[in-house]
């Protein structure tokens, strides 16, 4: 039986435009980076002769759920065939923010694209989609 929720894992093209995109226009903070090679990380992805580098990241001042950026540098990362987020094993990660508008546009003028802009969902929230630039979904949500 599962005891904490740990981290969301999110495959990147390039980890270093993704940690400036969730630093900068997110605003999560660099809690660790590493690079992985050898047996030990090969059986845990189950690829051969594995190589990855990762980042994981959380919101400043808050110890709980991080976000797990990998890039895959063996075997390389390949384009994902649909970005719709009704197929089966499609996934997000959601934000609670305090202004939803101005977080929804700093991540689209950042290289998110947009989906849809926020809307009022009663009673007392507004949300939205959108997507990180490596096509990764996002999910915003403002308690009104």
């Amino acid at each position: 039986m599962a005891t904490k929720l740990i981290h969301t894992g999110f495959v990147v093209e390039n980890l270093g435009w993704a940690i400036s995109f969730y630093r900068d226009a997110v605003g999560l903070e660099i809690l660790r980076e590493r690079e992985f090679t050898g047996n030990e990380i090969s059986q845990v992805v189950g690829y051969e002769d594995a190589h990855l580098k990762m980042a994981m990241l959380g919101i400043p001042g808050e110890e709980s759920h991080a976000l797990e950026l990998i890039q895959y540098l063996n075997p390389a990362s390949s384009d994902r065939t649909t970005s719709e987020r009704s197929a089966q094993g499609a996934s997000h990660v959601a934000f609670r923010v305090d202004d939803i508008e101005e977080t929804f546009r700093c991540l689209v003028a950042n290289g998110a694209q947009q989906l849809n802009p926020p809307v009022y969902v009663p009673p007392n929230r507004s949300a939205c989609y959108l997507q990180d630039p490596d096509g990764n979904w996002i999910e915003l949500l403002q308690r009104d």
